[in-house]
Formats: structure tokens, sequence, C-alpha cells
């Protein structure tokens, strides 16, 4: 599963997308097959009273499955079910939770044994992808602070969590 996502088949794809849907349901995390509208932050994906809404044929890039579920796990408990659509715009509070998403979904893509070019696609991270993954191939983490704050890591373990969800 690390060919490039042009290079898959539907049949990969929707394999790839069954192995990110249970991963993200065995850590807690409400996932559902439905239907998406037509414009969503990223195609094919919404969150809904915390859960992750998936539209198979929407969906662009199964790695943003990763992503988004990141801003559901780094969300307290608390304010999990609260989340709708874009977790993060225009909420400058929550803009560092961008940060402990990305290395969510990073960790997820390690313990997975997937590519995390799955998840930092070249069509996502404002342009910066490229740039992310080789500061991640250099264990170089930014925003390493703000997860282990969250309880969910150490500093000299990561990419391995200690727990996948925010208290």
């Amino acid at each position: 599963m690390n060919m490039a996502l042009s290079e898959t088949t539907t049949t990969e794809k929707d394999a790839l997308i069954n192995r990110l849907v249970e991963f993200i349901s065995s850590v807690g995390i409400d996932v559902q097959e439905g239907l998406t509208g037509d414009v969503t932050f990223v195609p094919g994906l919404d969150i809904q009273n915390g859960t992750l809404i998936f539209d198979r044929k929407k969906l662009l890039y199964p790695g943003d499955l990763l992503h988004e579920a990141g801003h559901i796990a780094v969300t307290t408990a608390a304010e999990r079910k609260l989340l709708h659509g874009n977790v993060t715009g225009g909420m400058t509070e929550k803009e560092g939770e961008e940060m402990a998403a990305m290395l969510w979904s990073y960790a997820a893509a390690v313990k997975l044994g997937i590519s995390p070019a799955v998840v930092f696609h070249p069509n996502g991270y404002k342009g910066d992808s490229l740039w992310l993954l080789d500061n991640y191939s250099k264990n170089v983490f930014i925003g390493i602070p703000l997860i282990t704050w969250m309880g969910m890591t150490t500093k000299e373990q990561f990419p391995i969590m200690k727990k996948w969800l925010r208290d």
C-alpha cells in the first residue's frame, strides 16, 4: 500500500478506506459511511455531532479520513460531540489543534504501516505536504509539546501513542 494514490485501483482504494475506518472506529471515534453534501471542507468527508461521516464516492484521498479523525481525537471528550464541519475554521483558539491532528494522523499511519504520504498528499496542507513529510522523516515533529501536553504521547516515544483519544 505504499504506491502512489494515482496508481491504486478502486478495489485497493476501497480496501484502504475499510482499513482506515476499522482503525478509526477501534480507537473510539464514531465513523459512518453516508452521504455528504456537495460542499464540505474536505471532499467526501463531514463531521456531524463528533461523528466522522464519509462518502466513499466523493472521497478523493483516503488519508483524509485519518486527518479528520485526528481533529476529533485531539478534542476534549466534553467538546467532541459538538464538532461540526470545519472544526477549526475561524476559531483561533483551535489553530494549535491542527498541528496535533497532523501528528495524530502521522502516528496512525505509522501504526497501520502505511506510507505517511497517503495522509500528507500533495493536494492538502496548503502545499506543505512535502515539507511536512521531510520534517517527519527527520523526526522533526512540530507541535509535539501540544500533543504531549494533551497526555496522548511523550516526546521520547512518539509516534507511539499512549492513548488515541484526548480525555
